[in-house]
Formats: C-alpha cells, sequence, structure tokens
C-alpha cells in the first residue's frame, strides 16, 4: 500500500506552521464530516483520514518522526494506530469527541432540542456498534478575544488590563503588554492563559486581535502621525512659536509668516517609534481659526488689505 501523505491530506506544505494546520483541518473537517454528507459512503473514511493526518501533523513530537520516517514510524508506537473497533487513540490523539465541534459547525450543533448535529454526532461516536474510547491528555482549548486599547498605548506601547471570565464564572484580570507600534487587527498570543487542559494536557492559549480607537485630532498612515493644529490668523499671519504634543512630550514649533490654513509642517523623528525601524514623522497641518463673531475692527483691517490678496488665489480650483 502506498504510503499517506498527511500534507497532502491536509493540503498544506511541508513547512507549514501549526495554525496553517489547524485551519486547513478545521476546513475539511467541515466539509467531509459525515454528519454534513449522509448521502457519500466514503465520508467516514475521508474524515477519518483527515483526523488521522491532523493527529500525527498537530503533535509537534509525532510530526518530527513523520517528517523523518514518514508514516512507518507508526510501526514503532508512536503513530494514531489503527482506529478500528476495540483500539483506544495513541497518547496525544483525537478521537471524534475530541473534535470542538461548536467549532466547526457554529451554534447548529448541539441545540435545538435534539434531532440535529448533537444526536447524530452522539450515535456516531457512542451508539451503533461503535466503543467509547478512553480520553488520554489533550491540550486546552484556545480563547479568541477581541482587545481594545487606547490610541497612544498603540503607538508609544504600555500596559492593558484584560478581564475575562472563565468557564468556572470567576472573572480574572491579565495584564497585557502592548509593544510600541502595534497595528490594527495585530494578534497578540498569552502562552497558557487559555481553557483547561484535560488529564495531564497543557492548558491553551488567549489569542487577542488589537482594536484602537480613533484619536479626534491625530491619524496614523504606518510610523507617521498627522495632526490638524488650530491657529489664529495673526499667528498664521505674522508667524509665532506654539507648542504640539507628541508621544515623546510637547514640543516647540514654528510656525512661519505667511502661513496658509493646510499647510504641513514636518517634525522629524516624532511620529511612532517602533522597535527595530526607523522613527515615523509628525507632519502638523495648520488650521486657521478665525474668532466668531469678528470684530469691527478685524473686519476694516482685512478691508483695508484686500488689495494685498493674491491674483487669482483659486486658479487651480476646477472640476
Amino acid at each position: 500500500m502506498a504510503e499517506e501523505d498527511y500534507y497532502q491530506t491536509l493540503g498544506v506544505s511541508r513547512s507549514a506552521s501549526a495554525e496553517e494546520i489547524k485551519t486547513a483541518y478545521l476546513q475539511l473537517a467541515r466539509k467531509h464530516h459525515p454528519d454534513k454528507n449522509p448521502d457519500d459512503k466514503t465520508a467516514k473514511a475521508k474524515f477519518q483520514k483527515i483526523q488521522t493526518a491532523f493527529d500525527v501533523l498537530n503533535d509537534p513530537s509525532k510530526r518530527e518522526l513523520y517528517d523523518r520516517y514518514g508514516s512507518s514510524f507508526e510501526s514503532m508506537g508512536a503513530g494514531p494506530g489503527p482506529r478500528g473497533a476495540g483500539r483506544g487513540p495513541a497518547s496525544g490523539s483525537h478521537g471524534f469527541e475530541d473534535v470542538d465541534f461548536g467549532q466547526l459547525f457554529g451554534e447548529r450543533f448541539g441545540d435545538e432540542g435534539g434531532g440535529g448535529f448533537a444526536d447524530i454526532f452522539k450515535q456516531f461516536t457512542r451508539g451503533g456498534g461503535a466503543k467509547k474510547r478512553g480520553r488520554s491528555a489533550a491540550r486546552g482549548q484556545d480563547i479568541l478575544e477581541r482587545l481594545t486599547i487606547p490610541f497612544h498605548t498603540a503607538v508609544a506601547g504600555g500596559e492593558v488590563q484584560l478581564s475575562l471570565q472563565r468557564a468556572s464564572g470567576k472573572v480574572e484580570t491579565l495584564a497585557v503588554k502592548i509593544p510600541a507600534g502595534i497595528d490594527e487587527g495585530a494578534k497578540i498570543r498569552l502562552r497558557g492563559q487559555g481553557g483547561e487542559g484535560v488529564g495531564s494536557g497543557k492548558p491553551g492559549d488567549i489569542l487577542l486581535t488589537i482594536h484602537i480607537e480613533p484619536h479626534p485630532a491625530y491619524v496614523r498612515r504606518g510610523n507617521d502621525l498627522t495632526v490638524k493644529v488650530p491657529v489664529t490668523l495673526a499667528e498664521a499671519a505674522l508667524g509665532a512659536k506654539i507648542d504640539v504634543p507628541t508621544p515623546q512630550g510637547v514640543l516647540s514649533l514654528r510656525i512661519p509668516p505667511n502661513t496658509s490654513s493646510g499647510k504641513k509642517l514636518r517634525l522629524k523623528g516624532q511620529g511612532v517609534h517602533r522597535k527595530g525601524e526607523e522613527p515615523g514623522d509628525l507632519y502638523a497641518e495648520i488650521q486657521i481659526v478665525l474668532p466668531n463673531p469678528l470684530s469691527e475692527e478685524t473686519l476694516a483691517a482685512i478691508r483695508a488689505h484686500e488689495v494685498d490678496k493674491p491674483a487669482n488665489p483659486r486658479g487651480d480650483l476646477h472640476w
């Protein structure tokens, strides 16, 4: 019999990461599970092939032996072994009852008060002549969470608190370190903080997806920051020095005379400081703010200088 290529069975490369292997397995398990293919007589065999491949490649020690010896390593007593009646899975492998079918099929699995996937699954794993197999040590389940952090923490780094309700109902607070310059949608893994393992199995991890709160004044693009800086008409016309807050502290910015609204002044190196990368810059976009209402004296001064206006200030404005 030709040797089974477990990587080919899951459709992944030999250099695939553990996360890629798990993702491929879940997709194939959803597609080929016998409960979803009642008319396909080969569905059970396909699913068992997928399960066997995952059992080996998901276990680092088994995967190492498989990469070295191929599926012949199973004859050494380290493989998943046959799944026939009367045999339990080898240490570290996963039977049907070890699969998170809530993750495979969503909320439909196990609900609707009977007659759904839950009843079929129980018959498939425990009834119909199949023996319930003893469960060995299994790793705890990973917990997926979305963590919202302040804008300034994403830029400068820091520590935030994560409140998590455990399966026991107990609420636990964890401190999460945020690296400077973290991006929207970035992942942070808290190892060993997930669900408890079965038997002597290790606990799972917490996988955090980062969401960054928007800032009312600052906008981030990569490692650069842009902030709209309000100035008075006099400051824009005559020039001035103003204070601008940056992630590195408050800096003095010189406004040149005759600065128009919308002009961007660059503060080099005052943007995001991400480890291992060049610091970004901060761009101060000038916004001229007029008092409301304008005094008669101000209006008179503007009228007196109307002769000094540009010949065609909006010459480039066209559709």
